[in-house]
């Protein structure tokens, strides 16, 4: 059963945003690749009879990412670590400004895909950004898109005198399922 057209009201109650980093450099074994959930957020999928009438538009509060995880280094991640690395990410990253995303056009691409493009904002700077989005006729969707930091005037975390950073790149996905009724 394909899904319905209408308007789609989404948040952490029907999935989970995430942003995946990786980081780089001659200490990159002494660091960890985060995975770190935002959990404040929400959404509105507006789906139209003709893809073209489709929009996406997505709010989340800065302060609300949390380490869920994080993978590689020399040691594990502590609690205390975990608050220190969203410290800095509240203060020095982010600096507690809202992040926000507009689509400006959806497109088709069949079987349940559509590709999305559209302005992202984040710390007070936009920058045009693209992904695929799938919906599934069981209502289940997930997107993924590659945010490049310094397109949105952010320096990537560096410590141990700039021999551990964080690349670039970092990744964000949505896995969710639709609202029924």
């Amino acid at each position: 059963m394909p899904i319905q057209p209408g308007t789609h009201q989404l948040g952490p109650d029907h999935g989970t945003l995430s942003v995946k980093t990786q980081r780089t450099g001659a200490a990159a074994k002494a660091g960890h690749n985060l995975l770190i959930h935002v959990t404040s957020w929400e959404a509105t999928l507006t789906l139209g009879e003709d893809p073209a009438e489709s929009s996406l538009s997505l709010n989340a509060d800065p302060t609300s990412l949390r380490v869920i995880e994080g993978t590689g280094g020399m040691q594990s991640l502590g609690d205390d670590d975990k608050e220190n690395i969203q410290k800095t990410i509240n203060d020095d990253v982010l600096k507690a400004k809202g992040i926000e995303f507009r689509s400006t056009e959806v497109q088709s691409s069949g079987d349940g895909k559509l590709t999305v493009k559209g302005d992202l904002t984040l710390t007070g700077k936009t920058s045009p950004v693209s992904f695929d989005l799938t919906i599934g006729d069981d209502g289940k969707l997930s997107a993924n898109a590659v945010v490049k930091q310094t397109n949105h005037g952010m320096k990537p975390y560096s410590a141990l005198f700039g021999t551990l950073k964080v690349v670039d790149e970092v990744e964000v996905e949505i896995d969710g399922t639709l609202p029924s009724g």
